[in-house]
Parts: C-alpha cells; sequence; structure tokens
C-alpha cells in the first residue's frame, strides 16, 4: 500500500491535519474546530482544507444613518479584530453621531472592473480598435452578458499607450462582489474583439482594473462603489462624549489628513479606513484582499459659523457583496443578519453602512489624537492581560 506523503494524497480535513500533526510534531486542535462543513467550503472558498482561523468578532453601535433616499437606518456594526480599542472607538463615534442627529449617507454604482491588455500593430491599429469597439457596444454587450444573467456591462474605456491598448470594463454584477463573474465575461468580450479586430489578447488582466492595488485611476474613477458619508456634530457633544473641541478635532484633520498625507505621497487621505474595512469584511465574508482598494478615500472636517463641527468621508472604491464569496458561510451569513442584510437587493444598502461606520472610526480616533489621549487608550483596553 502505497504510503501519503503530501496533502495532495488527503481528501479530508482532518487527514491533513493529522498528517501536518505528526508531521511537525504539533497539535491543531483549536484549527480543526470550524462551524462550516467541507462540503460548504470544498471547490468554492478554499483548497486543502485543515480548519479555520478564528478571529474574535465584537459588536458596536447602534448607528442611526439616513441614506439618499432619506430613508431611516439603525445598524448595529459587527467588526472582526484583534486590535484592541477598535470596536470601543466605534461606539464612541457612533454614540458622538446619534445624539448629533444621525449621519448622512450616499452612495453610487461604479461597477466591476475588468481591465485586459492587448497588443496591436502600431498606433493606427490600436486606434481602429478603439473605434470599433465603441461603435459596437451593443454587440459587445450582448456576448458578455450571455455569461450570466445576474451581469450587465455599463461601459468600456480604453487607454492606448504604443503598441499596448488597455481596455477597463465596468460591469453592474447585482448583489455579487462578482470578480470571477466579470472576468468570465470579459474573456467572452474579448474573444469577439481579436476575432473583429485582430487585437492580439495578452492578458484579461492587464492591471487596468486596478483589482487589489492601491492606485489613483480607482480613487479617481471608482470602483465597485462609491460612498460619502457625514454628520454634522455638536459642540456640546464633542466636548461631552468626545471631550475635545471642534477647533481641535478640525486641526487635526488638516495637519495630519491633508498636509500629512500630501508629504507623504499617501493615496488615503485618512486616519485609518483600512481598519473599519477589514474588520467589517472579515465579519462579513467579504474578499479582504479588497481592503486595498477600501482604503482609498478623503476625511474632511471644518467648524461651522454656530460652532458645530462638520465632518465627512468618502470612499471611491468600496468592492461589497451580499452573495457569493465567503458570504453565506454561518458566522458572516449570522453578521450580514446583524446589519439588517437578510435579503436580495441590499447591497447598496450594505455599503451605505459600511460608509458609515467608517465615519464613526474616524470622528472617534481623530478625536482621540486631538484630545492627546491615543496611547492612553490602547493602554487601557489593548494591554488587558498582559
Amino acid at each position: 500500500m502505497k504510503t501519503k506523503s503530501s496533502l495532495r494524497d488527503f481528501t479530508t480535513a482532518s487527514e491533513r491535519r493529522q498528517f501536518l500533526e505528526k508531521e511537525l510534531n504539533t497539535t491543531l486542535n483549536n484549527i480543526g474546530s470550524f462551524p462550516f462543513t467541507e462540503k460548504q467550503v470544498k471547490n468554492r472558498n478554499i483548497e486543502n482544507l485543515i480548519g479555520a482561523a478564528q478571529i474574535p468578532l465584537g459588536i458596536a453601535g447602534p448607528l442611526t444613518l439616513k441614506t439618499n433616499n432619506q430613508k431611516l437606518i439603525t445598524a448595529y456594526l459587527p467588526l472582526a479584530t484583534t486590535e484592541g480599542a477598535l470596536v470601543a472607538s466605534a461606539s464612541r463615534g457612533c454614540k458622538a453621531i446619534n445624539e448629533s442627529g444621525g449621519a448622512k449617507v450616499y452612495s453610487e454604482l461604479v461597477g466591476q472592473t475588468r481591465g485586459p491588455v492587448f497588443k496591436v500593430n502600431g498606433l493606427d491599429h490600436g486606434q481602429k480598435t478603439i473605434d470599433w469597439i465603441n461603435s459596437h457596444l451593443p454587440l459587445i454587450s450582448q456576448t458578455a452578458q450571455k455569461t450570466s444573467s445576474h451581469l450587465k456591462l455599463l461601459k468600456v474605456e480604453s487607454s492606448l499607450v504604443g503598441r499596448n491598448l488597455f481596455l477597463r470594463f465596468y460591469y453592474d454584477t447585482s448583489d455579487a462582489m462578482g470578480m470571477n463573474m466579470v472576468t468570465i465575461a470579459t474573456e467572452g468580450a474579448v474573444k469577439l474583439i481579436e476575432q473583429k479586430t485582430k487585437a492580439e489578447l495578452v492578458s484579461v488582466a492587464g492591471n487596468y482594473d486596478l483589482d487589489k492595488k492601491p492606485a489613483y485611476l480607482n480613487f479617481i474613477l471608482g470602483r465597485g462603489r462609491k460612498v460619502w458619508a457625514e454628520a454634522v456634530l455638536k459642540k456640546e457633544v464633542v466636548k461631552e462624549v468626545l471631550k475635545t473641541t471642534p477647533e481641535k478635532m478640525a486641526e487635526v484633520v488638516y495637519r495630519k489628513i491633508q498636509i500629512g498625507s500630501a508629504i507623504s505621497g499617501s493615496l488615503g487621505f485618512n486616519a485609518h479606513f483600512a481598519n473599519g474595512i477589514a474588520a467589517i469584511f472579515a465579519a462579513t465574508g467579504q474578499d479582504l484582499a479588497h481592503t486595498v482598494e477600501g482604503s482609498l478615500g478623503i476625511t474632511t472636517s471644518e467648524v461651522l459659523k454656530n460652532g458645530d463641527l462638520y465632518f465627512s468621508i468618502y470612499l471611491p472604491a468600496l468592492v461589497v457583496g451580499t452573495v457569493g464569496g465567503g458570504t453565506h458561510l454561518p458566522t458572516q451569513s449570522e453578521a450580514l443578519k446583524i446589519m439588517g442584510i437578510n435579503g436580495p437587493g441590499q447591497t447598496k444598502k450594505f455599503a451605505e453602512i459600511i460608509g458609515s461606520a467608517i465615519l464613526a472610526l474616524e470622528i472617534s480616533l481623530i478625536a482621540s489624537q486631538a484630545q492627546g489621549t491615543l496611547a492612553k487608550a490602547h493602554v487601557k483596553l489593548a494591554r488587558k492581560g498582559k
């Protein structure tokens, strides 16, 4: 009988764990404890499954927000993180927003992108290819949309550099984040383009889609969804809840967020968008690598004539979905339900809640830095048990 000597020889998670335990002389009891079945994730979410890496899950809120259709929402925020003080900070931000009348949030669908690169014979061939694409968009759309009934091609943008033609396809993927969906659709479209124009496809992903990479193209044009959120914090609330003043917070935003980010060459003019994005993504089964796009964005603040504080955030590239990916997993599905996401057609609402959560986290962190208590808070909340 052949001895099993590599992970490929095993068919179950328990067998792989036992192999690793023997190979590494260790125990993997905690990794082997998880709430989903192997059938739920096999050939869908993971290969060579051995278990699960668990992250502590906390809850912040509730947070009151009004969407651009004037619908009032009250939402709790599930945050999966190992960073002490993050959930407490989010809760404080929520309290300040709620006591000031709530947040206002707007969102806009940009579309999921895929950006293939073609090799052309020269500028003439490249421009003729672009002209053919622009004059045959209905045919290209029909070809792409044959691959999925949940997908719609919104537009195609182009950029010609020497013998390199880059296209950026934008799709409405309904409730799905849709990266696999748009890749399959784009493969169908580019075959048609190759056939009709003789442009040669080099890669269906030519880095012009800017998937999971920091770039100003996503900052300027957007990707997934754009989200804006704002709150007017009453000066009394800033003093009583945030323990500082509107003037001090506005100065931190100016000197830290605007000037500090500029001299650093940062792609994100914000305090810590990535913290909230990563924590919500992990809790709700999003693709964690899209935290890169979620970390882009701008925080602004100014003191109003009556002494209250205007505070706003802008997320230009929030890539999320409420179906597909890891959203079907038991704990992630429950986390979505905590946020009030429990049916079709709610991805827009999900994105708007995330935007409001980022607003709450930015408010609390900027207040802590204005107050001079950032280190103190982490000592108090993140070092217990040491």
